[in-house]
């Protein structure tokens, strides 16, 4: 460009742009209020932390199911990755409420493999429920689902890493951060 002469980007894409950094600053909200929920909840750095660890990790599943479908990080998919670090948190909070709730006198190792096997089949309905009843928005079926694709890809995509993760590395996590039962 000659000297003096400038342009600048508006309309759509200014907006979107306001739009994603304002989904940006919803997403750190929702991690760092999800993780003084789980301070207030449990009363400990260490479980916050090993929850917080494994949510974290689910969302990368969404950036790689995202570039496996040719998906394209929009403002729809920001909003699944949201959703996702409340869904993980949650599933993540069905088996350390379990753990917490074993009988006294069992070995750490025990309980944690026993809070999994009894929280298997609620956390594998719940995800497999969750999973099927987006499949249709993620392969395009309707009218609008080509708008929400993105949302449900990134949801799917969060929700089939977050299941073994949850399983089989969080309790890893506590077993190294040394999590004792209350």
């Amino acid at each position: 460009f000659p000297e003096g002469v400038y342009y600048n980007l508006g309309g759509l894409y200014k907006q979107q742009q306001i739009a994603f950094a304002g989904l940006i600053a919803v997403f750190a909200a929702a991690v760092a209020l999800v993780f003084l929920l789980l301070l207030f909840l449990y009363e400990s750095f260490r479980v916050a932390g090993a929850i917080m660890a494994t949510t974290l990790l689910a969302l990368t599943a969404v950036f790689i199911g995202l570039f496996v479908t040719g998906t394209e990080l929009n403002i729809s998919a920001m909003m699944g990755m949201t959703m996702i670090v409340g869904i993980a948190t949650e599933v993540a909070i069905f088996y350390v409420s379990e753990y917490y709730d074993l009988p006294e006198g069992l070995d750490e190792r025990e309980a944690l493999i026993l809070a999994g096997k009894n929280r298997m089949r609620p956390i594998a309905m719940t995800t497999f429920a969750a999973i099927l009843a987006l499949l249709p928005l993620a392969l395009g079926i309707g009218q609008g689902a080509a708008m929400l694709k993105p949302l449900a890809i990134a949801i799917i995509s969060g929700l089939v890493i977050q299941m073994p993760l949850v399983m089989i590395v969080m309790p890893v996590i506590f077993h190294v951060l040394q999590v004792k039962k209350k």
